[in-house]
């Protein structure tokens, strides 16, 4: 297995470095999608995605149980590219529709950390084939403002960093330029 996090601010070009990186690799591409059309400029952005990407890649959306179909695609001769892990993180944040405080620690659900774990475990216990994960790097700016946001900011960065940990390589995308900060690209 070789994994590697692709990461950077909004607009940043870490899709589409990624995207190059699967189709460069001469493989079977399935393309995990997190994201979930919750308005119509989400929607429009999904349909654009869906536009761009290479009609002999395979897609599967999946909200919330990422470690349960990384663990039924991954395989030999395979690339899975995963755009991207904060829609993931967000998903789970809200996965079982509870009311936030505006001010305060917040109580994130269960299964936040259930699928947090498993997708950890599954990285620690190693994959076959290539694994690209999409995120986006939230915590370079100024502190959020309200409760939400900020553990939106520090579960991202959690997130991050206990992935780059597990993962071969880590690339930073600014401006379209990557950076790589472990490893080596393959």
């Amino acid at each position: 297995m070789s994994a590697t996090l692709i990461f950077g601010g909004a607009r940043s070009g870490k899709s589409a470095f990624a995207e190059r990186l699967a189709r460069d690799a001469d493989k079977e591409v399935v393309y995990i999608a997190t994201s979930r059309a919750g308005d119509g400029e989400m929607a429009a952005r999904i349909a654009l995605h869906r536009e761009q990407r290479p009609a002999a890649w395979r897609t599967v959306e999946e909200e919330l149980a990422l470690a349960r179909v990384l663990r039924a695609e991954c395989a030999p001769g395979r690339v899975v590219l995963v755009d991207c892990l904060t829609l993931w993180l967000s998903n789970l944040m809200f996965c079982d529709g509870r009311e936030y405080p505006d001010v305060g620690a917040l109580e994130l659900p269960p299964r936040f950390h259930d699928e947090r774990a498993a997708l950890l475990d599954l990285l620690d216990a190693g994959l076959p084939g290539d694994i690209l994960f999409v995120s986006n790097e939230v915590g370079m700016g100024i502190v959020p403002w309200g409760a939400i946001s900020r553990s939106f900011a520090d579960e991202a960065g959690r997130l991050n960093q206990a992935v780059a940990a597990r993962v071969d390589c880590a690339v930073l995308v600014a401006a379209g330029l990557p950076l790589v900060l472990k490893g080596s690209l393959c």
